[in-house]
Parts: C-alpha cells; sequence; structure tokens
C-alpha cells in the first residue's frame, strides 16, 4: 500500500501544471492544474495511453488536428502515437486527473 497528500507534491511549473502524485512501477497517476491562458504541452507517446478526468473549468482538448472542447464531468482516453495538449482560454482555469499506462517515463515525445 502506498499513500500520497496531494500538498506535499508540487507541481511542474510551480502553482500550476502537471503534478504527479504516483510515478510506477506499473502506472502515472496525477493532476494537472492549466491556469486561464496556460496549455499542458503537445506531445504523444509511442506506448503509453493517457486517460484524463476534467474535474473542473473549461478547455480544449488538441488532438493530432481537431480541437475539442472539454469541461468538467468529460473523460478521454489517448491513444499511443496520438498527439495531444490540454489548453485552456484566457478566462478559465482546469483541474484534472490523468493516468498513464503502461509505467514507461521515457515514453514521452515533445511536439
Amino acid at each position: 500500500m502506498e499513500m500520497v497528500r496531494e500538498s506535499e507534491k508540487s507541481f511542474r511549473n510551480g502553482d500550476w501544471g502537471i503534478k504527479y502524485l504516483f510515478r510506477g512501477p506499473r502506472l502515472d497517476w496525477g493532476v494537472v492544474f492549466l491556469k486561464p491562458g496556460t496549455c499542458m504541452g503537445a506531445h504523444y507517446h509511442r506506448e503509453v495511453e493517457e486517460t484524463f478526468f476534467i474535474l473542473e473549468g473549461k478547455g480544449i482538448l488538441r488532438i493530432n488536428e481537431a480541437e475539442i472542447p472539454v469541461e468538467g464531468g468529460v473523460a478521454f482516453r489517448v491513444e499511443p502515437g496520438e498527439r495531444h495538449d490540454l489548453c485552456t482560454g484566457e478566462d478559465s482555469s482546469l483541474k484534472g486527473i490523468f493516468i498513464k499506462v503502461p509505467y514507461c517515463p521515457e515514453d514521452k515525445v515533445d511536439c
């Protein structure tokens, strides 16, 4: 059994971005918080699938060439090889959770 407190973990960009709660041995699991006017960062994975559940706020999922509006209560899964980015507009923040499986930290390719 492993337990963490979110308050003891840090966002990648200080007070926003990606925050990992669990890393390995079989999955990555964490929180994403995007301030108004920010993006997670376009990338894809060679073998890893990534699932998101939006808890609150609104944003745009950029998946390959499409832009899909997302909001609290929406879940989506991104397949390996699909280029994706999650962004907010200038007037909305977004908070959600993500799960990546299998655990393979070197699998991410920035676009």
